[in-house]
């Protein structure tokens, strides 16, 4: 039997009915004088037994009529044709239906009054015929005319949607709470990767992202992205019910698709930070095996984020349940980026007490570990790591600017939906930057404060180091050459110095204890210069400081450990005084496949699908350019897959120049 829907029309879904595998038709009277093929069923059982007759529909005069002059209800009529056709045998069986067999189930809500109590009677008729046919008394030519099961393929198939936790409901019922959309199997935001962040992988077709392979174990990579997206918004049923992509253009189409990412997103969002919120922060057993306040560091304001994620969502579904074609969602961002987004602000300053906090409860919490392997074990968390959950509200916040710019993009410049998603874009992107600076301040500012207390300068010059303009992008020991004067001969000798890089000064010092240095000199960055020498296969670093702290010109040659290791302090010193970013399409671009967290000052934070314009690559490790801000580091190059469409880097270049011209990025 076909699924009607509530306007009467036929849909195209066959109604499963539980615990038979056969789909059939019922009508419940036999109209006189039709005349039809009969077959004894003496040997059917029934309570009053007695012998019954089993008319096939399919054998009357009116299932043998020719020609096309043949009258259906109208309301039963389909503007188009069904795409899965399904073979029906239709029985007509004698099956009495009392008055107080009618309940509330009986009636159809969306329907009229009269036809809907008619159609609810009959299909309980239908439920009440199948539930009491006894198929093992019926002769053998009737079980194989008339009740064929399905094959073993497609039983195999309907155990397999039962195994994965799919409930199967009937389509009216299941209309009422989703209509059948991607609320039906809510995934993790940490696997699945926007459309929209590629402004040209918006495609007319119905395809979906190639999955990758999952990538290999890495104690900086923290989230894997593997799985395909959810449904496009051209995948909607009653998008092909309606027949829109019939009458729209292929632009107007992937402008919906881009607005419709955003919505789906948002909802694969919430529902990761739901799995954050009542399995890691509410755990009872993982509270205590923490204190209040790390406690605190750990989950931040995160129950806030999660309800405003949850009236983000219900203002864009609100709008998408309007009509299937979206005008625009552009004043829905700007309104939530200007008036409720700021707890992404607070949320994103924690960052460096989270990270640190997380660290140390796993390096000497042994209950901590312990709770928290439990729970990431379990199926409700699909086996990701607590830090995956944790990145999420940064990861949505960066991502939502370039979603937004591929709305742009897909809108035509003389409409004034253009002009509101270019205000939706600024507001957002003000907000990352916000998010940015926040984080970036906290971490700096304590940063500063503790460098300061471990800090000596005895006979040097001292100077406030403190300040809200410095912050730190590089320290470690290097082995410096010494020269030993004797009556003899010219020795060599090695010593070892501590420096410090911050963004406008550069300090060396000597090493005194784990928390204590002592300050041998000092100058600031624009009067540094630094060169690479390879001298008896050695790794040379060249430091020229003119001035240094006392006036004079002083030159030190350190050696580095590796070629890494130079190349960081190389670039350290070169990044400082060459603020302009790179336009360059010739410069190998690589887009993140996973999400990298740093370990260094000069390492780049990842998140999943941003593109970086790599500069030099050294030793399995890249140093280039964030292009959705600008910002510089190194990152491992195994958490990064390299661009080679010509069109898409050019692409990209075009992206970037506009995303830092409209936003002030």
């Amino acid at each position: 039997m076909s699924h009607r829907k509530s306007d009467g029309t036929m849909g195209d879904k066959s109604l499963l009915v539980p615990g038979s595998y056969f789909s059939s038709a019922l009508t419940l009277d036999q109209p006189p004088g039709r005349s039809a093929s009969s077959i004894d069923l003496s040997t059917v059982s029934s309570p009053e037994d007695e012998r019954r007759t089993v008319v096939l529909s399919t054998q009357s005069n009116a299932a043998r009529k020719l020609g096309t002059q043949q009258l259906i209800p109208k309301n039963l009529a389909v503007t188009s044709r069904p795409k899965n056709r399904h073979h029906t045998t239709v029985v007509t069986l004698p099956v009495s239906l009392q008055a107080t067999d009618i309940s509330w189930e009986d009636y159809d809500s969306d329907a009229g009054d009269g036809f809907s109590l008619r159609r609810n009677r009959r299909n309980q008729s239908y439920r009440a015929a199948v539930t009491s046919l006894n198929i093992d008394a019926l002769p053998s030519e009737l079980q194989t005319e008339t009740l064929t099961l399905v094959s073993e393929a497609k039983a195999a198939n309907q155990k397999q949607a039962h195994k994965s936790g799919r409930k199967k409901t009937l389509g009216r019922i299941r209309n009422r709470k989703h209509a059948g959309s991607f609320k039906d199997d809510p995934r993790f935001y940490q696997e699945i990767r926007e459309r929209g962040l590629n402004a040209n992988n918006l495609s007319t077709e119905d395809d979906e992202f190639t999955p990758t392979e999952p990538p290999e174990e890495d104690q900086g990579i923290v989230v894997k992205n593997y799985r395909a997206a959810y449904m496009t918004w051209s995948q909607l049923q009653q998008v092909k019910d309606l027949g829109i992509l019939d009458i729209i253009s292929p632009e107007e189409r992937k402008r919906q698709e881009a607005i419709f990412e955003i919505i789906t997103s948002e909802f694969s969002y919430q529902h990761s930070l739901s799995i954050l919120v009542r399995h890691f922060k509410d755990s009872a057993d993982l509270k205590k095996t923490m204190t209040a306040t790390e406690h605190h560091h750990l989950f931040s304001n995160i129950s806030v984020i999660q309800e405003v994620s949850k009236r983000f969502f219900e203002d864009l579904e609100k709008r998408h349940q309007r009509y299937p074609v979206i005008q625009d969602i552009s004043d829905i961002v700007q309104n939530h980026a200007t008036h409720h987004f700021e707890p992404y602000i607070v949320y994103c300053s924690n960052e460096t007490f989270q990270q640190r906090t997380l660290q140390k409860l796993l390096s000497s919490n042994t209950a901590f570990r312990e709770s928290l392997k439990q729970i990431e074990g379990s199926e409700e968390c699909g086996g990701l790591p607590m830090i995956s959950f944790l990145i999420l509200p940064m990861q949505r916040v960066t991502r939502l600017p370039l979603l937004l710019d591929t709305i742009c993009q897909k809108t035509p410049h003389d409409k004034a939906e253009y002009y509101a998603a270019r205000w939706a874009l600024k507001a957002i992107s003000k907000l990352v930057k916000n998010c940015n600076d926040g984080a970036r301040r906290m971490e700096r500012t304590e940063q500063m404060y503790t460098i300061q207390k471990q800090m000596e300068f005895g006979k040097i010059k001292p100077f406030p180091l403190v300040s809200s303009s410095r912050w730190l992008k590089k320290s470690g020991e290097l082995a410096a050459y010494t020269t030993d004067l004797s009556i003899f001969r010219k020795a060599f000798s090695y010593k070892s110095f501590y420096l410090f890089l911050f963004n406008d000064v550069l300090i060396v010092t000597k090493k005194k204890s784990e928390e204590s240095y002592v300050v041998l000199d000092y100058a600031t960055v624009e009067k540094v210069e630094v060169e690479e020498e390879i001298t008896d296969s050695k790794l040379n670093l060249k430091l020229m400081m003119s001035p240094n702290s006392e006036g004079r010109c002083e030159q030190m040659i350190f050696v580095a450990e590796s070629k890494l290791d130079r190349a960081r302090w190389v670039t350290g010193l070169s990044d400082v005084k060459q603020s302009n970013s790179i336009a360059n399409d010739d410069l190998p671009q690589y887009e993140a496949t996973k999400a990298y967290m740093p370990k260094a000052p000069d390492e780049l934070s990842l998140q999943q699908a941003e593109v970086v314009i790599v500069l030099q690559e050294v030793e399995g490790w890249c140093h280039g350019e964030r292009m959705r801000d600008g910002e510089r580091g190194w990152f491992p190059a195994s958490c990064a897959t390299q661009i080679t469409n010509r069109a898409a880097m050019e692409n990209n270049i075009q992206r970037m120049a506009r995303l830092r011209k409209e936003t002030d990025v």
